[in-house]
């Protein structure tokens, strides 16, 4: 009698194995998450080869010599950038968000401007037919391109046609919707978009096609699938945005060819994605002046500094417990902050309601953002403006110190460039840099200090 092909119970979340059924993921926690699929038949004894397609061996490091990556740049120099420089041959790259918020659009303008460049290219779509992307290339008045358009989600049928075609960039459009003739489950799962991931690698890597991949994202905010996914890619890239603004963020957070948590502004318009070359000017130009609750700080996003404006809105309680709300800003990091300023800058902030937001819906995390948000909170509770001209940069300590910051001369020569005349920065920051000239540099070594001296 023949033996039964075995199988093993998959979470589609998090991708965790198990002999037997689970009815909660002991990994990442799902409910109801865990799918039998069967396992592919390991009967193959074929050699394995690397990524390139030849018999791998070892060899001492100081016999391999050094390969400089040529890239190939596009229009948009907001994708270059996030790139690390622009499109680098032979490179994977992952692309997530939200539904809806333009990873098509993004994805049809790039084919075409590589395209344009001299490159074939190809655009697989297993969501839309041909005739849908024609109509949004029309919407978008994409003319003079002559790149391939493919509706299929069979992954064999499609490295048939890249053979054939042989094209120089590949869109998959989306991964979740791709199906990989050896292994026996549905499309989207755990396993199919593991193995589809990895023959789209072997495929680029062989060929040295440069691939971009789509990916869905979950409720979290993650991308859908094993979070192998985003190790098995050079590159992952996540678009952002609110869906009620027009502008979006793609940011990379991971990179083998350039700087991680880059960012690059687009702004979304009935012709398509249209990049934004200043984005602080635009999150500074509806700034109300003579507001309370209001400060500007300068982060860096990659090896960008951006100029933003930090809100705050403080109330008294009707409630017995006082209510915090961040929008764009940690939640952590500003319940962190107020106690700070209660106890150690005098703010009695308990029995207040506190309303934060970073304008313009940019996302800011660095903890050189802690003393604009202090500012910010200080100038709402003393109802007292600070001046439209100063700019906050520096970390709070639990302490009440202000903590020095990386990379100070950019974030000020930024400032600067934009009009700003006084820039607080962390005593401990004054040293081993240029000064702009027509700025007053104020070092400020307690949070106590800064607010005293920003509303003097």
């Amino acid at each position: 009698m023949a033996k039964k092909k075995a199988s093993v119970f998959v979470c589609q979340s998090c991708g965790y194995e198990s002999p037997k059924y689970l009815g909660k993921c002991p990994n990442c926690g799902s409910w109801n998450q865990m799918v039998e699929e069967k396992l592919p038949d390991k009967t193959d004894s074929r050699s394995r080869v690397s990524m390139t397609g030849k018999a791998s061996k070892a060899q001492p490091i100081t016999d391999i010599s050094i390969e400089t990556e040529e890239r190939v740049k596009i229009k948009l120099e907001e994708f270059n950038r996030v790139l690390g420089g622009g499109v680098v041959p032979g490179s994977l790259v992952l692309i997530g968000g939200d539904p809806g918020i333009g990873k098509s659009t993004l994805l049809l303008q790039v084919s075409a401007q590589l395209n344009q460049g001299g490159g074939r290219v190809l655009y697989v779509s297993g969501e839309e037919s041909a005739s849908q992307i024609k109509m949004r290339a029309e919407r978008l008045e994409l003319r003079g391109v002559d790149f391939y358009l493919y509706a299929e989600t069979e992954l064999t049928a499609i490295q048939n046609t890249i053979e054939q075609i042989k094209p120089d960039y590949v869109v998959i459009d989306s991964i979740q919707t791709m199906h990989h003739a050896a292994i026996d489950s549905a499309s989207g799962s755990v396993s199919q978009v593991r193995e589809s991931t990895a023959t789209l690698m072997q495929i680029a890597k062989m060929n040295n096609i440069a691939i971009f991949i789509v990916g869905h994202v979950t409720k979290e905010g993650a991308i859908a699938g094993p979070r192998m996914l985003e190790h098995m890619v050079d590159t992952v890239l996540y678009f952002e945005g609110e869906r009620h603004h027009t502008f979006r963020i793609l940011r990379a957070v991971k990179n083998r060819f350039g700087s991680t948590n880059e960012i690059g502004i687009f702004e979304m318009r009935n012709g398509g994605l249209v990049e934004v070359l200043n984005p602080s000017q635009l999150f500074l130009e509806e700034r109300l002046a003579g507001a309370t609750g209001s400060s500007v700080v300068a982060a860096m996003e990659g090896t960008r500094p951006i100029l933003v404006e930090i809100q705050s809105l403080i109330s008294p309680t009707v409630f017995g417990n006082a209510k915090r709300t961040a929008s764009g800003l940690d939640y952590n990091r500003v319940s962190l902050i107020m106690a700070v300023l209660e106890k150690r800058a005098g703010l009695l902030l308990q029995n207040q309601d506190a309303y934060l937001k970073a304008a313009g819906g940019v996302k800011l995390d660095e903890p050189a953002i802690d003393l604009s948000i202090a500012i910010s909170i200080a100038s709402s509770y003393k109802d007292k403006e600070t001046r439209p001209t100063d700019c906050f940069i520096g970390e709070i300590g639990l302490t009440g110190e202000i903590r020095r910051v990386s990379r100070i001369d950019q974030r000020v020569n930024e400032a600067a460039k934009l009009g700003f005349k006084r820039v607080f920065v962390p005593k401990n920051n004054m040293d081993g840099w240029k000064f702009p000239e027509g700025v007053d540099i104020v070092g400020c070594a307690t949070i106590s200090e800064a607010i005293k001296r920003a509303f003097q």
